[in-house]
């Protein structure tokens, strides 16, 4: 018996694979699905032979079952109630109408093409007419595509492939008892299979919602852990009581959590998140590995035509039809059109065809499922890879490098994002307090109610496009949360912390070594100022450097000035340990009251004198 013949070992060595293949994939910039693939025939039986799928025997469904519910659980997270409204029509027609048409744009592609036979070719379009979450949901998120579409694609990619996976399996049971009365049957099944599903779905997510919703019931460090148990039992729950309803069971119960006012909201989002992509690893490399290559070239060109054929006639058909008599642009449709990867469901159901045809001694499972295959990897290379370009070109990604967003809407933020605002920056806030929001909003500011940690509430932010983040609280350990948040996963902003003078709590070099900027240059008293300001015992006024040489502002009297922003010519900074004031540039300084004299005496000793008739707007007594 050889090494490699160990079960527990092919799905250690896929797990790590997978791991691995995905990070190549993000340092290449190239979607980390095509690294997997290319993984699992080269370590698979035909090539190196050093990942056997065929070891795990019938334990490769559980695996599969496993790691399903964990995925679609994953999706309806993602799927916000208030996002999709605003793009249900388009939505319900893909998930419906679309289906439909590229179910049988498959079947007919498949029968011309192929050659094969009507009932063969009724199960292709079925597996080919779902698209992929998995896919869909990094590549827009890479390509930073603008909400709308993303929204259409995402929601798109987790409905069908709950509602796709099911006909499917409706069709196979059609195809290995094809009489009259058995297709009704089958229909009934598959009813019962997607109302089950929901109704699993929807009790157990209220449930578990409910559980999470209230703070410490759950112990801390065992939210994630009670989700991910949930999802699978769920998922396994439904499909003993009705089987293969387990699909719709976990998407609807991730749906349900998701848009619930959950306890650690942003913890279980990331922590599923991470899951995903392990397990979205380790099933394609096992099953890229369990398609051999002689299967695939058997195939011949005319797959290839069967994938033109599908993405160039079929899809961007069904995009037009869907989105007839709506308001998106043809710009839209033409993306919407191009864009339509497969997954690792289409992946999955294939194989298990594959398997049952051949149990039943009905010839093409093998073919079948190496055309599907085909499918996936044509479409996720060429799609994934074109997709960034193809954006770009039709203006349809969001803008990156523009603005300023603030972890705050007190008082001290409002004044920073106002006069930053009055310079043609963009300026967002985020902040819960109802009062703050208000104010912002009515000083003109642009505000996201919500909580700046959380995962949903930074993506409506944009945050990955902004120039600058700025956390400006008044819990310090907050704002370092949300520095390590932005700095680990988005690329781009540079960001500034506030936090508290002191050896206790956070620190300056706590903060550079997540590699962000100490705001003010220094630790300030932020709880404070912010009380000052709000009962207005806080004069800002404006203040120019006459010295030649320059001076920072890490040494100034504590709590009786605050340096706010500076201005070289014309371009306005935030301040932080590096900023000096050169001859000429002009500070905004904020003082308080009661120390004023002290403020005077320093900035007149480093060289600032006050520019007359350049007085801030001074802030109001009792403002929110």
């Amino acid at each position: 018996m050889s090494l490699f013949d160990s079960p527990p070992l092919v799905f250690a060595l896929a797990m790590l694979v997978g791991v691995i293949a995905q990070s190549i994939g993000r340092h290449v910039l190239i979607p980390g699905i095509v690294v997997l693939l290319g993984a699992g025939v080269v370590l698979g039986p035909d090539v190196a032979n050093v990942i056997r799928p065929q070891q795990l025997g019938s334990g490769q469904s559980a695996i599969v079952g496993f790691a399903v519910a964990i995925i679609m659980f994953e999706g309806g997270l993602r799927l916000e109630i208030g996002r999709l409204r605003k793009q249900a029509r388009v939505i319900r027609r893909l998930v419906l109408l679309g289906a439909l048409i590229t179910a049988l744009g498959g079947t007919i592609a498949c029968h011309l093409i192929m050659g094969w036979d009507v009932r063969l070719s009724i199960l292709f379009g079925t597996l080919v007419m779902v698209t992929g979450p998995t896919v869909i949901g990094p590549l827009v998120r890479r390509i930073r595509l603008a909400p709308s579409l993303a929204t259409i694609l995402e929601a798109e990619g987790v409905f069908i492939d709950a509602i796709g996976a099911m006909t499917a399996i409706m069709a196979l049971e059609v195809a290995l008892s094809p009489s009259t009365g058995h297709f009704a049957d089958a229909v009934v099944t598959a009813a019962q299979r997607l109302g089950v599903g929901v109704g699993i779905g929807a009790v157990g997510g209220l449930a578990l919602g409910a559980l999470l919703r209230v703070p410490r019931l759950v112990p801390h460090g065992m939210t994630n852990i009670l989700a991910l148990a949930s999802a699978v039992a769920f998922y396994q729950l439904s499909h003993a009581l009705v089987r293969d309803s387990g699909i719709p069971a976990a998407m609807i119960a991730g749906m349900v959590v998701g848009n619930m006012r959950v306890h650690r909201m942003s913890e279980l989002a990331e922590f599923k998140e991470q899951l995903t992509v392990l397990l979205i690893g380790t099933l394609f490399v096992l099953l890229a590995a369990d398609v051999r290559i002689a299967d695939v070239t058997a195939l011949g060109g005319r797959a290839l035509v069967v994938v033109a054929a599908l993405s160039l006639i079929v899809r961007p058909f069904e995009v037009v039809v869907c989105t007839a008599g709506t308001d998106l642009s043809v710009r839209d449709k033409l993306f919407l059109g191009w864009v339509a990867p497969r997954g690792i469901v289409a992946a999955a159901v294939a194989s298990l065809f594959a398997d049952q045809l051949g149990e039943a001694h009905i010839a093409g499972g093998v073919a079948l499922r190496a055309l599907v295959f085909m499918v996936i990897a044509v479409t996720v290379t060429l799609q994934g890879l074109s997709a960034g370009p193809l954006a770009r070109l039709l203006g349809l990604r969001r803008a990156s490098n523009q603005g300023y967003l603030f972890l705050g809407a007190n008082p001290l933020a409002r004044f920073l994002a106002t006069r930053i605002a009055s310079t043609g920056e963009a300026v967002e806030l985020i902040d819960y307090d109802t009062d703050d929001c208000r104010a912002a909003q009515e000083a003109g500011l642009k505000v996201i109610s919500g909580n700046g940690l959380e995962a949903r509430t930074l993506a409506r932010s944009r945050v990955d496009a902004r120039t600058h983040a700025v956390a400006i609280t008044s819990n310090e350990g907050v704002n370092l949360l949300f520095a390590q948040y932005i700095t680990e996963d988005f690329f781009g902003p540079h960001v500034f912390v506030a936090i508290n003078p002191g050896e206790v709590g956070v620190s300056a070099d706590m903060v550079t070594a997540r590699g962000a900027h100490v705001l003010f240059g220094r630790g300030e008293d932020i709880a404070a100022w912010i009380s000052r300001w709000r009962r207005g015992n806080v004069e800002v006024a404006r203040y120019t450097s006459t010295d030649a040489g320059s001076t920072s502002f890490s040494d100034g009297p504590d709590g009786a000035l605050l340096v706010l922003l500076v201005q070289h010519g014309d371009k306005l900074s935030l301040v932080d340990r590096e900023t000096a004031a050169a001859q000429r540039d002009i500070v905004d300084v904020a003082m308080f009251v009661e120390r004023r004299d002290a403020a005077h005496e320093w900035l007149a000793a480093h060289g600032f004198a006050r520019v007359e008739d350049e007085r801030v707007a001074e802030p109001v007594a009792n403002a929110s």
